[in-house]
């Protein structure tokens, strides 16, 4: 895929399974290790130390009024801190991907510390098309933000292929009756990925060469 072509266009592939040519390689989409993933790890450190030192005051301070609130803030503040802190590192250190293409099809790994058997798994079989989408406001603090859905039935293409683009937002959307079942194949391409979404469709399309709806452009 290369260059946002006109909404709607479609990119036709060559289909390269049952021709006798070897399974194409598994594929794994992660998140690189961002200066503002460092930043926050830092921060939590820094947190969950000033709580711990909270409730070594209050212990300090014997058992007076604000010798227990010092130790009942602290407490709570390793709690939390501690929670946010061993998600966040754990998170770095698992390094689990985003997104995942094997034989079996397109897997979305549960985020850490969910284990791995909670995995979701799209067949093959089940994708009627890719579509690329584009959400978000140009300038804005996030700006505009690339999407790559797996599209499980041929409505759902039929309607990325067709709907204005307003009301594409949907695919993206939770808690949307009528685009529900591309919620779960839905992945917003984030700054960070290790592969762009060109480089994420051409895997996919090793497995199974489907239409892409390319719905990028104006």
């Amino acid at each position: 895929m290369s260059g946002p072509p006109r909404p709607g266009s479609e990119t036709p592939g060559s289909d390269t399974t049952g021709t006798g040519t070897a399974e194409p390689d598994a594929f794994a989409v992660r998140d690189r290790i961002t200066w503002r993933a460092a930043g926050q790890i830092i921060a939590l450190l820094i947190l969950f130390a000033a709580s711990a030192a909270f409730v070594s005051g209050g212990v300090m301070g014997g058992a007076d009024v604000g010798g227990v609130a010092f130790t009942l803030l602290g407490v709570a503040g390793l709690a939390l801190f501690g929670a946010g802190l061993l998600m966040a590192a754990g998170g770095v250190v698992a390094r689990r991907p985003v997104l995942e293409f094997s034989a079996d099809g397109v897997r979305r790994p549960p985020r850490w510390p969910v284990p791995l058997r909670r995995a979701r798994t799209l067949p093959w079989d089940d994708v009627a098309a890719i579509a690329a989408l584009r959400r978000g406001v140009p300038g804005g603090r996030r700006g505009e933000l690339d999407y790559v859905v797996f599209l499980p039935t041929a409505e759902l293409a039929e309607m990325a292929r067709t709907a204005e683009r307003p009301a594409l937002v949907t695919l993206t959307m939770r808690d949307v009756p009528a685009t529900a079942a591309a919620v779960p194949w839905c992945f917003a391409v984030g700054p960070g990925w290790d592969a762009t979404l060109p480089q994420i469709v051409k895997r996919a399309r090793r497995h199974r060469a489907v239409p892409v709806i390319d719905r990028r452009g104006r």
